[in-house]
């Protein structure tokens, strides 16, 4: 917003050097971005905020001074060259529509000679960075830009009726704006109309045929009030920016319309004008004032410093807010109709507190009291129950206590730690794995109907760590028996098998970044056979998992396959995980090639994965088993695998070349390693 020194000093005598004058306005929120000086004026460009329409003139820039510098606003009066008539009598004004249109004021002024403006009025004009255009144009702008309330022009002879109307256009509605542009108009559009066409796009622009002509000498004055949202919508579909839009989209002072009105009329005066009686004035809702309580002791509270009453008083006052008080401390405040911006007690603090200082308001650190954080596991944690709930698993809590017997029987080749004092026989030590209660929830839950179980628990298990220390170990437990899913009448659902286990186990470790080793066979009593497998993590073995053998579920009745899984989470913790990393989005396509060949059964898919992993293969993304087959038509002592191996290059799409050269190489490292045979089209 562009302000003129001189003119400021019509509203309130300002008499302190620039550079202070800059300086006072920085610290209550007006900041001058630049200044120039310009035909003995002093212009400068203050940046206002999309909340405070009242500083988008002189008069509301000046009020903001008058409050800081302790000087009164400057009252002018607007005497009127009267006409013998009323404007109702001159011109029929309605508003149909006045959701978008709260108030329309009107005055007629006759007789006025359109020439050039006098010299002071095109000063004020072209410190604006406006060229003058006429005098009546001018005073319209010197309105605008001195108040911070857009007007309007009509000449009355070319407004047909004479009538005005507020209404939204029609639909195939055209107008010919004051810049010739022909537009489009719609019926969400507000236009100020006549009896027969629309003669301007309200509070954006007028339009040609109803404008101001070296011939026109009767006037009629549009101060308006216009929805801030309607005027944004149709400036933007209609892409016209001007000074009045910009305004009326932030709000223009509803209070003020009658008043720009007359200025206007004033003005035109000299210039021969005569103004009609009785200004029209359709405001249809009138608006009851915003009143809100402020409190000396919340002032105090939200600025850390005690303002004292009658500066808040006298501030307030000045920015043409009314007081009055209610009790000591305590004001009713009742905020103006020019300051859009103010709805609550912290607002008006808010202006207490740029007029008392900022600078004056003590920076104080309050004390803090900081605590060491307690170590815990509970990220962690909950991340892994979230993955296993998605698994399909549900979680179960089991007391620690158990029945020793009954607990050695599982295996866990741990030193038991009985109780001195325990509540029963079967509740006299401490678990030493987590197996147990797993066990017996899948036999409730079995002998209830329930089809299926799958469940997890998380927990500490215990142990004697010593001849006198009992250690406690953080643990996972997992248990799957069963369908998969429920009964349906179309499909069967799949079984509980190893892989579903082993699977879940691959996801916790992903969720909580680390990448597993391998699962290895490492036999164990209470597990069958080759479905016996050790777990690890960076080579560290870190838990088990397997089906479970028929001795260890014959105590809880137990028939069928069972798979477990047991994780020590606290040795799984104390390894680092892989840190975060981000991986961009790949711009090129991956080649996919699949690879079969026959392998002695000895050989895990881990082992196979620490050789490919040592190799430095061009552009291999990712490779993982995609079948596996032991039938009878394999070869003594041999398995089927296939393995799929995407490749994508970062910088450009793959070529088949490309990617045969790095085939060859890992079926030469394979075939090294574990002597395979390719089998027919496996490559």
């Amino acid at each position: 917003m562009k302000i003129s020194l001189d003119w400021l000093k019509d509203f309130v005598d300002v008499d302190v050097p620039l550079k202070t004058l800059l300086d006072k306005m920085t610290m209550i929120g007006l900041i001058p971005e630049a200044w120039e000086e310009k035909a003995g004026d002093v212009v400068m460009d203050v940046e206002t905020y999309a909340n405070r329409p009242d500083t988008l003139g002189h008069l509301g820039m000046a009020r903001e001074l008058a409050t800081l510098f302790g000087k009164p606003l400057k009252e002018k009066t607007w005497p009127q060259v009267e006409l013998p008539v009323r404007t109702s009598e001159l011109v029929d004004v309605q508003i149909l529509d006045d959701d978008l249109c709260p108030r329309y004021c009107g005055l007629v002024v006759r007789g006025v000679k359109i020439g050039p403006s006098p010299d002071w009025l095109r000063r004020r004009v072209e410190a604006m960075g406006l060229n003058p255009v006429n005098n009546v144009v001018d005073v319209t702008n010197y309105v605008l830009f001195a108040t911070g309330q857009p007007l309007h022009a009509f000449d009355l002879a070319r407004v047909a009726g004479p009538r005005i109307l507020v209404r939204r256009a029609k639909k195939g509605e055209r107008l010919t704006l004051l810049d010739g542009r022909v537009i489009a108009l719609t019926p969400d559009m507000l236009v100020i109309a006549d009896e027969k066409n629309a003669s301007a796009v309200a509070g954006i622009m007028g339009g040609r045929d109803s404008g101001i002509f070296d011939d026109t000498t009767d006037i009629f004055i549009e101060s308006a009030t216009f929805d801030p949202g309607s005027i944004r919508r149709t400036r933007r579909a209609l892409e016209v920016l001007t000074d009045a839009s910009y305004r009326f989209e932030r709000g223009t002072d509803i209070g003020f319309a009658p008043l720009a009105a007359r200025m206007a009329a004033s003005l035109m005066a000299e210039f021969g004008g005569q103004a009609s009686k009785d200004l029209i004035d359709i405001f249809p809702h009138p608006r009851k004032p915003r009143e809100i309580t402020l409190r000396a002791r919340r002032t105090s509270d939200l600025l850390g410093i005690d303002v004292p009453p009658a500066f808040i008083e006298k501030t307030l006052a000045d920015l043409g807010f009314g007081l009055r008080s209610n009790a000591a401390g305590i004001w009713m405040i009742q905020v103006p109709s020019h300051r859009v911006d103010i709805e609550r007690e912290a607002d008006l603090i808010e202006e207490i507190a740029r007029f008392f200082g900022y600078d004056k308001i003590p920076t104080v650190l309050p004390p803090l009291q900081v605590l060491e954080p307690v170590p815990t596991q509970e990220p962690k944690l909950r991340r892994l129950a979230d993955r296993l709930f998605h698994y399909g698993f549900d979680e179960v809590i089991n007391p620690s206590f158990v029945e020793p017997e009954k607990d050695a029987r599982l295996g866990a080749g741990k030193t038991a730690v009985a109780l001195r004092n325990p509540l029963s026989a079967k509740a006299a030590g401490l678990r030493t794995t987590l197996l147990g209660g797993l066990l017996e929830n899948a036999a409730w839950n079995l002998n209830r109907g329930q089809e299926g179980v799958h469940i997890f628990e998380t927990g500490n298990v215990y142990r004697w760590a010593g001849e006198t220390a009992a250690a406690e170990d953080l643990t996972l437990g997992l248990l799957a028996t069963g369908p998969l899913a429920a009964a349906h009448w179309l499909s069967r659902p799949a079984e509980t098998d190893l892989a579903h286990v082993k699977g879940a186990v691959e996801s916790v470790l992903e969720a909580l970044r680390y990448e597993s080793s391998g699962f290895f066979v490492r036999p164990q009593p209470i597990l069958d056979g080759e479905t016996a497998l050790a777990v690890q993590v960076r080579g560290e073995t870190i838990g088990w998992l397997g089906r479970l053998a028929p001795g260890p579920l014959e105590p809880y009745g137990l028939k069928g396959p069972v798979f477990a899984a047991e994780i020590d989470l606290g040795r799984l913790f104390r390894i680092k995980p892989r840190p975060f990393e981000f991986v961009p989005l790949p711009k090129y396509p991956a080649v996919v090639r699949d690879l079969s060949f026959w392998v002695g059964r000895a050989a895990a898919f881990a082992e196979i994965r620490q050789v490919l992993a040592k190799l430095d293969i061009p552009y291999l993304e990712s490779f993982d088993v995609i079948d596996r087959y032991a039938g009878p038509h394999a070869p003594d002592g041999q398995v089927g695998l296939s393995l799929r191996f995407a490749y994508r290059s970062p910088k450009a799409t793959l070529t088949a070349e490309d990617v045969d050269k790095s085939e060859q190489k890992i079926v030469k490292a394979l075939k090294a390693a574990f002597g395979i045979r390719l089998r027919e089209g496996g490559m």
